[in-house]
């Protein structure tokens, strides 16, 4: 089996702990770890101080399972599975899901590993491209025309990284539609639920709207806190979850006991965390708008509607990587080009979900004048 290189990943390792002024973090503002205990009830105080570094259960600390299944509607937590990070969740789902000779409709651009695995896997995948033409919006009649009879899997990105945009409740439904008739899966990853800029439009988790739907959620975007590697699968099929976690078994058998407790405290506080990550995500994104304004002979956009993250159109006369790579350079700033994404086009994406964005982004707009 051979993988093909992770290009975003392999974008951070290249620059994230060397680059001063990251402009395309895709993750809400860091939390500490004293803020993170202070949030702390007394039952979670009591499980901290007098927690053993030992092993823990391969599915997740069961109060921990408890607390995420209050994050769907008609969970509980037999219907959550917990992983090292979204990562070793999306791993394991698709080493279960995918058969080779399987087809599997994957809506472009994505995270990477969302259609790198199934192919290395042996699927044969159909990409649907987003088109910044079409305001990133998907066309339900093209997903259509992509299901077969062999079909075994959609996958969606929703909210949708990196364009920041969400599904239309019409669309989801006809995506159900089509997948319970053709007898599919679907496979989304949410990480970026809860960071609504418009709380009203959050649609339905597909664990919750889907008998064969399959939630990716993980403590790292909207919660703002990557290092606790603390992911999981949410489903009502109970054959699958089975299934995946014995693939956890293979990679890394069991969660880190202190990430554990830390993601109880969080959940149980998950009301503050998201209001203070939604706060610093509005005030950044009125920035931006600001900004977008000031700089439109320079660059395009379509507005996002969620998450931490955004897709720039560059209107200069040069590539996006040479514009990358200069403003790297003079300014320390970094994006993100598109062809991280296998995007086509004169695109980057950045990410406004950080408390020092106002900084960054008047070290990018300097970089613009200059450019001009």
């Amino acid at each position: 089996m051979n993988i093909a290189p992770f290009k975003l990943e392999e974008f951070w390792k290249k620059y994230e702990f060397t680059t001063p002024y990251l402009l395309c973090c895709s993750d809400a503002e860091t939390w500490g770890l004293q803020e993170i205990l202070s949030l702390a009830d007394l039952e979670s105080q009591a499980l901290w101080q007098s927690l053993g570094l030992g092993y823990t259960e391969v599915p997740g600390h069961p109060l921990l399972r408890e607390e995420i299944a209050r994050l769907y509607s008609s969970l509980h937590a037999e219907n959550i599975f917990t992983f090292a990070g979204a990562e070793e969740g999306i791993y394991c789902a698709m080493r279960t899901l995918i058969k080779p000779g399987d087809h599997v409709i994957v809506i472009d651009p994505c995270y990477q590993s969302l259609v790198t695995l199934p192919e290395a896997f042996g699927a044969e995948v159909t990409s649907i491209q987003l088109k910044f033409e079409d305001q990133w919006k998907l066309n339900l009649e093209e997903v259509q025309k992509a299901f077969r009879p062999t079909t075994k899997l959609l996958v969606l990105n929703y909210p949708h990284n990196p364009s920041g945009m969400l599904l239309e409740k019409s669309t989801q439904e006809g995506l159900i539609a089509l997948a319970r008739k053709n007898g599919a899966y679907i496979f989304c990853d949410e990480v970026y639920r809860y960071l609504e800029v418009d709380e009203t439009s959050r649609l339905p988790s597909l664990a919750d709207a889907y008998e064969k739907g399959i939630s990716l959620n993980v403590m790292t975007k909207s919660f703002g806190l990557a290092g606790l590697r603390i992911g999981w699968l949410a489903t009502q099929e109970a054959n699958f979850l089975r299934e995946a976690g014995s693939y956890k078994l293979y990679t890394s058998i069991c969660n880190s006991a202190p990430s554990e407790i830390l993601a109880i405290i969080a959940l149980r506080a998950k009301e503050q965390i998201l209001q203070r990550n939604r706060n610093i995500l509005l005030a950044n994104l009125q920035l931006l708008d600001e900004f977008m304004e000031r700089n439109q002979k320079s660059l395009s956009w379509i507005r996002p509607q969620s998450g931490t993250i955004a897709v720039l159109k560059l209107l200069l006369p040069l590539s996006v990587e040479t514009f990358a790579e200069d403003l790297v350079r003079t300014q320390g700033v970094l994006v993100m080009p598109g062809s991280v994404f296998d995007l086509p086009g004169n695109f980057f994406r950045i990410g406004f979900g950080k408390k020092n964005m106002p900084d960054i982004l008047n070290r990018f707009e300097l970089h613009l004048q200059q450019q001009g």
